[in-house]
């Protein structure tokens, strides 16, 4: 039986990818910073699947023997669509997108900052999600909690850092003002 939490991991990851398919902005000529919708979509959703993921992770080594639980989530996102959304979100934060990166390992050895980018941060987010969540469709319920094991172990070594620098990021966007 699929847990709670599975389920809500499951359900914030496919909230995500839809608001990433179907940004919110306001109109542009009646607002004056039309990206706050979605900066706020942003900010309600990642704290929440971080939270998730990490109860997920807590829950994945204190009950599943990671060893015997293994799925390839094939890559469900094509190249194509992954820039679709990259450049969708870097059109709706314009020069917001931009920010320096100040965990980057190159930045230890580095004389000038590093910048990264909001709309590739959140795309890098959407391909890991959307392959989950494809995964999990029609899945059995073997399949799919072999698949969350397969993203919280995912979530620990690359994709959490990527949520937090992104989160920083919009945090400042969204408090920034004009």
């Amino acid at each position: 039986m699929l847990t709670p939490n599975t389920l809500a991991l499951i359900a914030l990851c496919n909230e995500y990818c839809t608001a990433l398919q179907n940004p919110q902005v306001a109109d542009q000529e009646l607002e004056e910073r039309p990206e706050l919708p979605f900066v706020e979509d942003m900010l309600r959703l990642l704290p929440r699947i971080y939270i998730c993921a990490t109860t997920a992770v807590e829950a994945v080594h204190n009950s599943v023997d990671l060893d015997d639980e293994e799925v390839y989530m094939e890559n469900a996102l094509d190249e194509d669509y992954y820039d679709n959304i990259r450049l969708n979100i870097e059109n709706i934060l314009g020069p917001e997108d931009t920010y320096l990166e100040v965990f980057h390992q190159d930045m230890k050895y580095s004389d000038t900052p590093i910048a990264a980018s909001i709309s590739e941060g959140l795309s890098d987010l959407f391909q890991v999600f959307f392959n989950f969540v494809e995964t999990v469709r029609d899945a059995t319920e073997e399949t799919t909690n072999a698949a969350v094991v397969s993203l919280i172990e995912d979530f620990e070594g690359y994709w959490s850092t990527i949520l937090c620098n992104v989160l920083r990021a919009l945090n400042h966007v969204r408090y920034s003002v004009g």
